[in-house]
């Protein structure tokens, strides 16, 4: 009977520190599979900056009219996000979306430049959806002359640099 008691109580004893084991297990593996999202949305935002610094349409001034000669580079852009979205995939991620941002130089007013590049972008995203990639995983955002690549944009250069859009991967 002794024995007994002293079982129970040993195992009630243990229950908790199981319990806490299994929790300190779970809370290990749901950091390791943050940290290898994250990696792999590095890897992967990493690999479509590079495509779309390589593949830039340009715009006719002031507006959100392609100039010609876009179509190969839009197909480029589509392979990349196909690419990505299969890195996605088979690294189990979810719920995430392409975005899609408009950038501009800092002339004009930050207004309309703000409202021009969400146009461009939104011009971007509707060539990628016409190509291919689902319009439910992708977005379009404008961030005008908020964040430049060169400061300060003060030669047609390095104006030229920030009139672009990027595309990233959003987890």
């Amino acid at each position: 009977m002794r024995l007994k008691a002293l079982c129970m109580a040993l195992s009630l004893l243990a229950a908790p520190g199981g319990a806490l084991a299994q929790s300190k297990l779970d809370q290990f593996k749901k950091a390791a599979g943050n940290a290898s999202k994250s990696t792999l949305e590095k890897k992967i935002n990493t690999k479509l900056t590079e495509d779309a610094r390589k593949n830039q349409c340009s715009f006719k001034s002031g507006t959100d009219v392609l100039e010609a000669g876009c179509d190969q580079k839009l197909k480029n852009l589509t392979s990349a996000l196909v690419e990505a979205k299969k890195q996605l995939d088979a690294g189990g991620v979810k719920n995430y979306k392409f975005e899609v941002s408009g950038h501009t130089d800092s002339s004009g007013d930050a207004a309309k430049n703000k409202a021009l590049s969400e146009k461009r972008a939104a011009v971007i995203v509707k060539e990628l959806v016409a190509r291919g990639v689902p319009r439910g995983e992708i977005v379009a955002v404008g961030r005008g002359s908020e964040q430049p690549l060169v400061k300060p944009d003060d030669t047609a250069a390095k104006k030229a640099k920030n009139r672009r859009y990027e595309i990233q991967v959003r987890l």
